[in-house]
């Protein structure tokens, strides 16, 4: 596989003749799957750097919130399971990251991933949760991810936790991986809502210990549910909708088992095989292109237990509601770094969920490419 960027002499001018080469679809196995991909396509082109203001391990959403009449860009970038908020008249001008506070504090990390803003205002939020595997595998050098919601009303300085929505199912984790920081569990993910705010769809990566289940999966919550989320999650599996499940347990507490979804983009090679080899997509971040009409969405793709980067990929999409629409992924950057995202440029709508036919491109919180979208 051939990757080639293009130098930009202006920004958002047409790529030189010269130096544009389309990407074409790639197997798991890394092998070319011979035709140049028809349909949508997405080209790089460097461009000046552009840095969130934000420390980055995980996607960083960004939403856009009236303040004193003007529009105004807030961007949320978490780091060793700590988020925070900045914010500016674009992407360029970002104010100091500051940290934000969560009530209750799930325990263990948080990484705020996704933000939804409601109608009145609201923001919904949806975190990345990391609990040390102690009662599992008796070590807090490795964790178990899991996903969680919380609620603002002040733009994201304050939030109250909603509880946790989607984990693993009991059993699913294995003690003897070789993996460098999880032991099973769901995480590192982006949601979208659906145009006609139905459904909120949860692209996330699963790091259960059967590699069938290992890859990128769908779930989706009724929007209806944003302010009682708990056990309303539907997980893609056997092309139909899944519904968790409640465990009643002697103290009354309740519980919720979470059926695993079949991924769409499953895994080659295990997460957990105990050799340092792996090929598996993670990381995924979705957004609505308004120039291609299509949802797409960017995923990383590792080579090894340490979520090395062997490339970074996209696929295509008409709607959310059928996971199974979504085109084999097609590499557009050799190598790179973690959690691919774009950030739309449109003032008042470009965000890590709506993007245009030109968008800045970013890894791990930083921007050196514009990422030209082709119908």
């Amino acid at each position: 596989m051939r990757f080639v960027v293009v130098r930009v002499i202006r920004l958002l001018s047409v790529c030189l003749a010269a130096g544009c080469v389309f990407a074409w679809p790639v197997g798991l196995n890394g092998q070319s799957t011979g035709q140049a991909a028809r349909g949508p396509r997405v080209e790089l082109h460097e461009a000046p750097s552009i840095q969130l203001s934000g420390k980055v391990d995980s996607n960083s959403p960004a939403t856009w919130d009236l303040v004193g009449g003007r529009e105004t860009l807030f961007v949320m970038t978490s780091h060793k399971g700590l988020p925070s908020t900045a914010e500016g008249p674009d992407m360029r001008q970002l104010g100091k990251a500051e940290p934000v506070t969560i009530e209750p504090w799930p325990g263990g990390g948080v990484w705020m991933e996704a933000v939804v803003s409601d109608v009145d205002g609201t923001w919904y939020g949806y975190y990345h949760n990391e609990i040390a595997a102690q009662s599992q595998c008796g070590t807090d050098q490795k964790v178990i991810p899991r996903i969680g919601a919380a609620r603002s009303t002040d733009r994201g300085r304050s939030w109250e936790s909603l509880g946790i929505v989607l984990e693993a199912p009991p059993r699913t984790y294995d003690c003897e991986t070789s993996n460098k920081y999880f032991v099973g569990g769901v995480g590192d993910f982006s949601v979208q809502l659906d145009h006609t705010s139905q459904n909120l769809y949860f692209f996330y990566s699963t790091y259960l210990r059967n590699e069938r289940l290992q890859g990128v999966a769908v779930a989706r919550l009724a929007w209806a549910d944003r302010d009682e989320p708990i056990g309303r999650m539907m997980m893609w599996r056997d092309r139909r909708w899944i519904p968790a499940g409640r465990i009643d347990v002697p103290d009354g507490t309740e519980r919720w088992f979470y059926p695993a979804a079949v991924p769409i983009f499953p895994a080659a090679d295990s997460w957990h095989d105990n050799d340092n080899k792996v090929d598996a997509f993670w990381g995924p971040s979705v957004h609505w292109n308004t120039h291609l009409e299509q949802y797409v969405v960017l995923v990383s793709r590792a080579k090894d237990d340490a979520f090395t980067p062997e490339g970074i990929y996209v696929s295509f999409a008409p709607t959310l509601d059928n996971p199974s629409d979504w085109s084999e992924p097609i590499g557009i950057l050799k190598g790179g770094k973690w959690y691919p995202q774009v950030i739309g440029t449109d003032e008042g709508n470009g965000t890590d969920k709506v993007a245009g036919e030109w968008a800045r491109f970013f890894l791990s919180g930083s921007s050196q490419y514009i990422a030209h979208f082709i119908k």
